[in-house]
Parts: C-alpha cells; structure tokens; sequence
C-alpha cells in the first residue's frame, strides 16, 4: 500500500486551515496542523513532511518568511517543497518568498480547488526532480549534479539548491547549447505557466549563478528569450 504524501499546513487561521486540511485529506493527503513559527519548525523535526504550505504572517516572532529561510538552510529540509499562502498579492512580496527558496506563491482569496491542483503538480515536480531520467551523471567543466544522490558540487564542494533549483540546472545541462525560453522552463520545470510569471525564472537563475560561483556563468542570458547553458569554457 503505498503511504499517503504528508503536508503540514502552517496557518493561524483556524478556518483556513480546517478548510485546507478537510480538502487535501479528501484529496488522498495526510496533513497536519500548527499555527506560529517556531512551532513549525519543532513538527518538522517530530514528523517529517512531503510539502509545507506556509503563511507569510504569523505570530509570534517568527513570520513565514524566515521559517521558508531555515527551511531552505537546512540540508534536511532542503528538497521539500515549500507553499506560501498570504493576503499580500503585490509582486515584490512574490519575488521574495521565491528567492527565499519557495516553490510556489498562493494569494488569498484562492480556489481550494485549485491549491489541491497546484499541490499534486508541485509534489510531482519534486519527485521529477529526484528521480529524472537520462544519464545519472553530469559533467561541465568541475560542474557535477549525481542525479542518484541527488547532489551537485563544484570542485568537489556540495552545493546546497533547493528541489527546484536543482531541476532548472539539470534541465539546462541536459539541453546544453539549446536556448531555452522562459515560458518553456515554466513548463517544464515547474508545469506552470499562466499563473505564475516568467520573473519566477530569473529569480531562481540568479540564485543559482550565485550558489555555483564561476560555475554558474555557464548559465547565458538570451536577451528577449531566455537562457542556455553553455556547452564548453571556450564557448562565447
């Protein structure tokens, strides 16, 4: 029998939260419920979670964002994918939750319906992620990703990505050379794409150049299109 993907729900308002949590659980989920920060983390340490569907404010002292942050700092934590659910719809707080490493931005007022959508595609994309196919092993230059052990190190260091950084770069090595456009790395790599803006991939290209160091300037910008990777050190 196969167990039931876990999702802990991390809300302060008990009706959204009961609300959430009847619909994933009629959805085939096994949830679970806290409402402040820092005891968020302390559940995740007890019991282990498939996806975390975090609001951004909450009290106490510890708000959304920072428990995406140490969420995403830690290498246990690292590769589940994180939801944030806020009443904050401006762009600027979008961006932030993703570059904090957040997979996916939920604005309230939101369709249940399509929240339960949008969490069978990010938890999809997460094991596409682990378990992608092609050669186990990739190579650029000292750029490795072992897609067994689900790890990238350059000269030999690990480098810490999120699920989702991690399958933009394997998607990129894997269509090395090739322009890849922006609408198209949505998806393929997030399999979304009306409701989720082409920002969403600079924002993660960023963080990835930066993570990888010289690495990272493998990853060309096409003005106007998108990206590509680079095939060897000499290419221009």
């Amino acid at each position: 029998m196969m167990l039931k993907k876990r999702i802990l729900i991390v809300e302060d308002d008990k009706d959204i939260a009961r609300l959430l949590q009847y619909n994933l659980d009629k959805a085939g989920f096994d949830c679970f419920m806290v409402m402040a920060g820092e005891e968020a983390l302390a559940a995740l340490a007890r019991r282990p979670a498939d996806l975390v569907m975090l609001d951004v404010m909450l009290p106490g002292g510890m708000d959304g964002l920072e428990i995406c942050r140490r969420i995403k700092q830690d290498s246990a934590l690292k590769a589940v994918p994180v939801m944030m659910l806020t009443a904050k719809g401006e762009e600027v707080d979008r961006v932030v939750g993703l570059e904090l490493g957040a997979e996916d931005y939920v604005v309230k007022p939101f369709s249940v319906r399509e929240v339960v959508l949008r969490v069978k595609t990010l938890l999809r994309r997460t094991v596409s992620a682990g378990d992608a196919a092609g050669q186990p092993r990739l190579e650029a230059g000292t750029l490795v990703i072992d897609q067994d052990r689900h790890r990238v190190t350059v000269d030999g260091k690990e480098i810490v990505l999120t699920a989702m950084e991690f399958k933009l770069l394997l998607t990129l090595m894997e269509r090395r050379g090739r322009v890849q456009g922006r609408e198209k790395l949505l998806n393929d790599v997030w399999g979304m794409n009306a409701d989720v803006f082409t920002r969403t991939i600079d924002t993660h290209v960023r963080r990835l150049r930066s993570k990888l160091g010289k690495a990272g300037d493998r990853i060309q910008t096409v003005v106007g299109v998108g990206y590509r990777f680079k095939e060897d050190d000499n290419e221009t």
